[in-house]
């Protein structure tokens, strides 16, 4: 009966044995490398297109697609950011001939985190920020076609003037009533900041 018991015994301590583990091993995988992690979450950013920053929030659909087909063609080597290199070549292709120094700089004025590289959101900022400062200079030119004495006002004659021209035929009490709708300080004509109010209400 005693033999029987040591041999029970036995069998216990061999099979807890087999499932306890050895001294100095560990349940835990390799941690993955940084660098493996960085380019998973680039990978991620660009598999899912719909996912908008809170950065670009005030950038439209149209606007974003726009920017990354753009981007694309910047990121030579698909990485994510773009490079003083990458930039110099995407210039150059356009007819540009910009200095490394130019570029740096350039980089370095919409690089916000720091990184001396630009990333797809840096990018997004830059081109809404040129596209603005093309459409303020298209507005500065309009408002100069139609201030034809150049005093910084666009009176009811100028107006009509213009408009006429443009193939548009206005009665005396139309324009009247259009410089009304956009005269703010009702001095009967229309000064620059109106013109630029008239021009981008939507």
């Amino acid at each position: 009966m005693r033999k029987e018991v040591e041999s029970e015994r036995r069998d216990t301590s061999l099979c807890k044995g087999t499932t306890s583990p050895a001294k100095g091993t560990s349940h835990h995988r390799p941690t993955a490398p940084k660098k493996k992690l960085r380019n998973v979450r680039t990978m991620n950013r660009f598999k899912k297109p719909n996912v908008i920053p809170p950065e670009l929030e005030n950038i439209t659909e149209d606007e974003l697609q726009e920017y990354r087909e753009a981007f694309r063609l910047f990121d030579k080597d698909g990485n994510g950011t773009i490079t003083t290199k990458e930039l110099g070549i995407a210039m150059r292709s356009l007819g540009q001939n910009p200095t490394e120094q130019e570029l740096m700089d350039m980089i370095n004025e919409v690089d916000i985190d720091g990184s001396g590289t630009i990333e797809f959101a840096e990018f997004c900022q830059m081109m809404k920020r040129m596209n603005k400062e093309n459409d303020s200079e298209m507005i500065r030119e309009a408002f100069r076609v139609f201030d034809r004495d150049g005093n910084g006002f666009i009176t009811a004659q100028e107006f009509r003037y213009f408009m006429t021209h443009m193939g548009e035929q206005f009665t005396d009490e139309e324009v009247d009533e259009i410089i009304r709708e956009v005269d703010i300080d009702g001095d009967g004509q229309i000064n620059y900041e109106e013109f630029v109010q008239m021009m981008t209400r939507k």
